[in-house]
């Protein structure tokens, strides 16, 4: 806990709970980068905690199926560029998937050596309630902060979106 002098000003809230954080590591950048990275940590943790454990699905799994909900059908190949594996990697993932029902496999029509992977119906229905679950999760911690609070978020998620895609 951070010792205060004076008894009428109350702790932040970030101060009870996490001591390491003070206002003088946010000035430098790597401060910033320190406590930025640990609180979307947290954040993407928690959310992904609420996450249906009925079908078994790590993140990876759940990641290539929502890059194809996202884009539509892929290239195995294109796939596994996206998301950042090797095509070997990707086709487990998706055989894995497949012989659950949940994506499908065609031939490539523009290069029969190659497959096309689609999300199956009930994979999408796995994916689209996965996301209620943690919106509405999300949109409950959101509605107990200040209006002034939620708009410093709706500016930083341009921010964080500039970010991901440097």
């Amino acid at each position: 806990m951070t010792t205060r002098t004076s008894s009428s000003t109350p702790p932040r809230a970030t101060e009870l709970r996490y001591p390491e954080v003070r206002a003088g590591d946010l000035r430098s950048d790597a401060g910033l980068a320190n406590v930025l990275r640990s609180s979307v940590m947290r954040l993407a943790r928690r959310l992904r905690q609420m996450r249906d454990d009925t079908w078994d699905l790590n993140s990876n799994q759940l990641s290539a199926m929502s890059v194809l909900l996202n884009h539509g059908d892929l290239p195995m190949g294109e796939l596994a560029a996206l998301e950042k594996v090797q095509p070997p990697s990707m086709t487990r993932i998706v055989n894995g998937r497949e012989e659950r029902g949940l994506v499908a496999r065609q031939a490539d029509p523009q290069d029969r050596r190659s497959a096309r992977v689609s999300l199956t119906d009930p994979g999408r229905q796995i994916l689209l309630a996965n996301r209620r679950r943690r919106d509405q999760w999300l949109a409950l911690r959101l509605a107990e902060l200040e209006p002034a609070e939620r708009d410093v978020l709706r500016h930083a998620v341009r921010i964080l979106e500039k970010v991901n895609h440097a």
